[in-house]
């Protein structure tokens, strides 16, 4: 006889185990399933060597300081959640070109007074117009975190308290800064580095998204975990367990069952289990494609798998260098330095489509916020560049290898040639992560790691306004990169918290009985 559960979570990355820590606090019986061995999806770490490298993190936003806590923070703190966070002092240093051709090498402070300062040192006559644009970010926050709290969203009152957010929020980034503020085009430039984190260029993605996100990184400035990614996954797994939770490592979700229309139970490599929901952590075209009976597959999702697509550049090349000398020794001073190409969006999303036109890369640094983060004596590096799917998919596997030293090499000639530091004669480890490596660790199509391009008709604004039409399977949570908030850490986290608080309230009112 099939055990039974009141939720069992499928996937126990960053949102199956906020959703899961969720449930369990809201009294339910709760199950949590894994194919790997370990929690946390991208959120571990590995090792090589006498080193531990984080694979994915550089930066959490949305936490905040005691006096303005984000919703990730007050998520945590109300689930008992407690991480030995480190806080990232600055937003960034870039090195490359202003849309304009001439050289571009800044460093942008946290805080909106001094980074409107310094915007002002860089692009003279911009004060006015940044205070302006920096009113209206703490407008598009307040209206997102309002649609977050997991109530029906009022439309009437949304346009009663965020009337500037609706005006402006349907209209790409690039349209709101350029023509609504009003902003310099180097301006821009200096705004814009942060699209990377969402993959979308500023033509293209929608303005609350991309506000919301350059708000909470200035102004809440980020963080980041001590001990690695590893150690937010085991805390939220330490939670789960306190209270009660119960899980399966090495455990394939293979089924969705079903008594009539609704949820039963969920077919695994290790059994039947019985449930009256499941929040799954599994892209929606996989679960259509291959996980529950086509009949049951509502013709709207169909539609709509059709016409969404993939992040177009969400592809990840990532290096990962052991150095057997320090940060200081080595002269690297910063933790976060972007290297584009250019600081035009759309061209620097155009070059992402093959391998010899991407210039792009992210130097994170980790010993230079953590001393401690590698033996002593050492300090451990990692490059990140992202990539559309065209060139990878033609990529022979005799030809992979050698594709990626190539790569590599040239992420190290970058750091060289902008930077001015040379760090090859000192690497005593170094892996290498590429699209393959995250499609297969995660079991996104074609390493795609943030789930649907958020721009356009698909944007977080629509996605969140329809959140009920979002789940149309009843009893059936998608809970992932792929789900309204899209991807990132901080997103993931909440759209498991929120799903689970969905997942709960239905219970209490007597669904699925």
């Amino acid at each position: 006889m099939a055990t039974k559960y009141d939720v069992v979570v499928v996937g126990a990355g960053n949102a199956g185990i906020s959703a899961a820590v969720k449930a369990v606090c809201e009294g339910k019986k709760t199950l949590l399933i894994d194919q790997h061995n370990l929690p946390g999806g991208c959120a571990s770490s590995f090792r090589r060597g006498r080193f531990e490298f984080d694979p994915s993190v550089h930066e959490i936003c949305d936490f905040g300081p005691d006096d303005n806590k984000g919703h990730v923070r007050r998520m945590m703190e109300r689930n008992g959640i407690d991480v030995d966070w480190i806080t990232v002092p600055d937003c960034y240093r870039c090195i490359s070109k202003y849309s304009d051709g001439s050289p571009m090498d800044i460093s942008m402070p946290t805080g909106r007074e001094a980074f409107i300062d310094k915007m002002e040192e860089y692009v003279p006559g911009t004060r006015e117009k940044m205070n302006t644009l920096f009113d209206l970010f703490e407008e598009v926050r307040a209206a997102v975190e309002y649609m977050n709290d997991g109530t029906p969203n009022d439309s009437k009152y949304m346009q009663e308290h965020f009337p500037n957010t609706l005006k402006t929020c349907g209209y790409p980034a690039l349209t709101v800064l350029k023509k609504a503020i009003k902003l310099p085009d180097k301006a821009i430039d200096i705004l814009s580095v942060y699209w990377c984190y969402l993959g979308v260029p500023l033509d293209e993605i929608n303005f609350l998204h991309f506000g919301n996100m350059i708000d909470m990184y200035i102004t809440r400035r980020a963080v980041i975990p001590h001990h690695t990614s590893h150690e937010i996954s085991m805390t939220f797994m330490n939670r789960f367990y306190e209270l009660g939770g119960e899980a399966w490592f090495n455990c394939r979700a293979e089924e969705f069952l079903f008594d009539g229309d609704h949820i039963c139970g969920v077919k695994t490599s290790l059994g039947t289990v019985e449930c009256k929901q499941v929040l799954a952590n599994i892209n929606p075209d996989i679960i259509y494609a291959k996980m529950m009976p086509k009949e049951l597959v509502p013709e709207r999702e169909k539609k709509l798998s059709a016409a969404r697509n993939h992040n177009y550049s969400a592809r990840m090349f990532v290096c990962y260098f052991a150095l057997n000398k320090t940060a200081e020794e080595l002269g690297i001073k910063d933790y976060t330095v972007f290297f584009p190409g250019t600081s035009d969006t759309r061209k620097e999303f155009e070059s992402f489509k093959h391998i010899d036109t991407n210039d792009f890369t992210i130097l994170l640094c980790y010993n230079t916020l953590i001393p401690d983060f590698s033996p002593e004596g050492t300090c451990v590096c990692s490059f990140t560049s992202m990539y559309g799917p065209d060139d990878w998919n033609k990529v022979k596997p005799e030809d992979y290898y050698k594709l990626k030293d190539k790569i590599a090499k040239k992420c190290l000639k970058t750091m060289k040639e902008k930077y001015g530091v040379d760090i090859e004669p000192y690497i005593e480890e170094v892996e290498i992560a590429t699209p393959m490596t995250f499609a297969r660790y995660l079991g996104t199509p074609e390493g795609s790691t943030y789930g649907y391009d958020l721009g356009g008709w698909d944007a977080m604004l629509a996605r969140m306004m329809m959140i009920p039409e979002e789940f149309p399977i009843k009893g059936l949570r998608h809970i992932g990169a792929a789900s309204f908030r899209g991807d990132g850490y901080s997103s993931t986290w909440i759209n498991g918290d929120m799903c689970a608080a969905m997942a709960c309230s239905e219970l209490k009112e007597g669904g699925n009985k």
